[in-house]
């Protein structure tokens, strides 16, 4: 099965990057499709991210505290 990537969302019209807070899963974790992985924030306001589907959370990319642009990969699938 190919991986799948777990990206940081847009939380605004103007916002380039966010940062990732926490993850909420450990790397070798179950997930089911929409379960809570990760919190992310950007200037305005804090989000949860969802798990796009499911799988194993195979690899965190991001580490808590890094800037990642919108788009940019937070980890696998």
């Amino acid at each position: 099965m190919a991986e799948l990537r777990i990206c940081m969302p847009n939380l605004g019209h103007t916002m380039e990057r966010g940062r990732l807070v926490s993850w909420l899963k450990p790397e070798g974790a179950a997930v089911a499709r929409g379960d809570l992985v990760a919190v992310v924030e950007s200037d305005k306001v804090t989000m949860e991210v969802e798990a796009p589907a499911a799988g194993v959370l195979a690899r965190h990319v991001a580490a808590p505290g890094a800037e990642v642009p919108v788009g940019g990969t937070l980890g696998l699938l």
